[in-house]
């Protein structure tokens, strides 16, 4: 599935894409995602913000941009473009989470518990518990527990948001045990598994410094 090969042949897609439709906003969307994908996070930024610049309509629907903005290690543009993708998207746990991880990496784990946004109706079984987790109202192996029982998604997304959470609290072997374990055990076909794999990518670049 994950083949930089693939993504670097959909790069060059997009590439041609914008050439012919320099004012098409999804394009310059897609072809962030893309970068993002191959771990050119500054790329991928630049993209999103054309995007934005050319339809301001599309400003609280770049969640990709706030996660470009998490490894960019802009955490307050981060937890801002969560905010407002959130009064658009007020169930989705995800949003409220990588608010919340934002914040940790700015302020500490107890700011981002206490200002943690209220989401009640994700309709993902798993990301319900993944919110009880980072409310303080549940274990990490309560999550582990439910994504075992959720098929692959729900393993893919127990290990990647455990891992994270333990990133927050500063458990770096923790956290890359579960982030390594979402990114090579369970290959999904979504953003977030290439997420996964580019946050392991990183962790490894740190380990070489």
């Amino acid at each position: 599935m994950f083949s930089a090969n693939t993504l670097e042949n959909q790069l060059q897609r997009w590439h041609e894409t914008i050439c012919n439709q320099p004012q098409n906003p999804n394009a310059y969307i897609h072809r962030g995602m893309v970068y993002f994908q191959l771990a050119k996070i500054h790329e991928s930024i630049q993209d999103f913000d054309t995007a934005q610049k050319l339809d301001p309509r599309l400003t609280p629907y770049l969640w990709q941009r706030g996660l470009s903005y998490y490894y960019a290690g802009k955490f307050a543009e981060g937890a801002q473009q969560f905010e407002i993708d959130l009064t658009v998207n007020a169930q989705d746990v995800e949003e409220t989470v990588w608010r919340y991880l934002c914040i940790a990496r700015l302020r500490g784990v107890t700011e981002a518990r206490n200002s943690l946004l209220t989401v009640k109706n994700d309709p993902r079984r798993i990301m319900r518990c993944v919110y009880d987790l980072y409310a303080g109202n549940c274990s990490p192996d309560d999550v582990l527990v439910v994504g075992q029982s959720e098929g692959e998604k729900g393993k893919f997304y127990s290990h990647l948001y455990v891992g994270l959470y333990y990133e927050a609290e500063n458990n770096l072997d923790l956290a890359q045990e579960y982030i390594v374990k979402a990114a090579d055990q369970y290959k999904i076909d979504d953003y977030m598994w290439y997420l996964a794999r580019v946050h392991k990518r990183m962790l490894e670049k740190s380990q070489e410094v």
